[in-house]
């Protein structure tokens, strides 16, 4: 049946058109954007998706910066303790030449004490942005390394933490270590004790909370002994017995004076030889806070009070210090660098996977495009044959 009220065809026509019309336009904007998914009304869930992983993306990009940031700090660290090895290799020099009978000791002492001032010029300079990790004054530092996402969505942050190296070379404070027979001492001013001829001087030991590296400075006439609290002392029932022994084992050794001492507890006699007037004077040097505080006690100097014996054992010690710390800044910057190529891969990774999910694919979308335009036309064709129908009624009248 023919109508001119409903043109049913020309409907069909119409419908067809508009899907037509509606494909290819979502196929021009593919083309136009690149994109599949450009807003989430294309495809919510996809859209979702999309944007979470691109969050992460820009955020991988700041812990990127982070770690290029950390890396500098590490390695201005590393050149540091490097530099400072280098130097510490310098002092060790002048300290075998010292052992020379021949040697000049004083101006051999004198290039050490340059050396040793150059170490603190490194190790005060040694900071990016004011973030300095070989003085001491940072016991660690965190890297922003990544963001951790869990099944649930969750996002925390990891770091990777870099410990400090203290290669300071503070020296500990001095303060009075042993209280004499005569009053005169204690912790606050050194002690000084006057052994008369054939005579003797009790010296106690003042246990004021020794540390390990607290040494006692003992002088009598014109030769000084040294004694080093170690961590076993400390850990000792009677630490101030120990200590009393150790520093009465250093007195005894001294070849200059006629002396002797002896222990009863935490108690020291010395006594002299008949005829001879002592002086005897005592400090201590509590431990330093840097790493490399035992370089302010080096002195090759025999002649002035030196021990070049002690101090070619002593830098021993500094330069592990610092060929520890040199390490250990190393492995840290190889991990952050590390970190820094793995989020540059990971980065990559998700680009391509947010590419996969809302990409267009160009070559179909091409091809789509001109199926899409040859559907439009025969679209169009239809509807204006189906448009006519009614004129076809027209004739049944004539």
């Amino acid at each position: 049946m023919s109508s001119i009220l409903t043109n049913q065809s020309a409907m069909v026509a119409l419908q067809t058109l508009q899907s037509i019309n509606k494909s290819l336009g979502q196929t021009q904007s593919q083309i136009s954007t690149g994109r599949k998914v450009d807003t989430a009304r294309d495809n919510a869930s996809i859209w979702a998706i999309s944007q979470t992983m691109q969050s992460d993306v820009d955020g991988f990009r700041g812990i990127s910066d982070a770690l290029a940031t950390g890396s500098a700090s590490v390695g201005v660290a590393r050149t540091a303790a490097e530099s400072i090895t280098g130097l510490l290799g310098q002092i060790k020099a002048k300290i075998v030449a010292a052992q020379d009978p021949s040697a000049d000791q004083a101006k051999l002492q004198t290039d050490i004490t340059e050396l040793r001032n150059q170490v603190g010029s490194v190790v005060n300079a040694a900071q990016f942005n004011g973030l300095n990790l070989v003085d001491g004054t940072n016991a660690s530092v965190n890297v922003l390394a990544s963001l951790d996402r869990d099944a649930s969505g969750g996002v925390t942050s990891s770091n990777i933490v870099v410990a400090g190296q203290n290669l300071s070379t503070a020296a500990g404070a001095v303060k009075g270590a042993l209280a004499g027979s005569d009053g005169v001492g204690g912790d606050d001013a050194a002690a000084a004790i006057i052994i008369d001829a054939a005579g003797t001087a009790d010296i106690v030991v003042v246990n004021a909370t020794l540390a390990a590296g607290d040494t006692f400075n003992i002088s009598i006439g014109d030769e000084t002994v040294s004694y080093v609290v170690t961590a076993e002392d400390v850990a000792a029932a009677a630490t101030e017995e120990v200590v009393a022994n150790g520093i009465r084992t250093a007195i005894n050794s001294m070849s200059n004076v006629n002396i002797t001492a002896d222990v009863a507890t935490d108690t020291i006699t010395v006594s002299n030889a008949a005829g001879d007037t002592v002086n005897m004077t005592s400090e201590i040097v509590t431990a330093g806070t840097g790493g490399l505080s035992g370089l302010s006690g080096i002195n090759v100097d025999d002649g002035a009070g030196g021990n070049s014996a002690q101090a070619l054992a002593d830098i021993e010690g500094l330069i592990q210090t610092s060929i520890s710390a040199a390490a250990a800044f190393g492995s840290s910057q190889a991990r952050i660098d590390t970190q820094t190529e793995f989020l540059s891969e990971l980065t990559d990774s998700l680009k391509i996977g947010i590419g996969a999910l809302v990409d267009a694919n160009m070559e179909e979308a091409s091809a789509r495009l001109q199926a899409l335009q040859v559907q439009q036309q025969l679209a169009t064709q239809s509807l204006s044959i189906a448009n006519q129908a009614p004129q076809n009624i027209l004739s049944l009248f004539r």
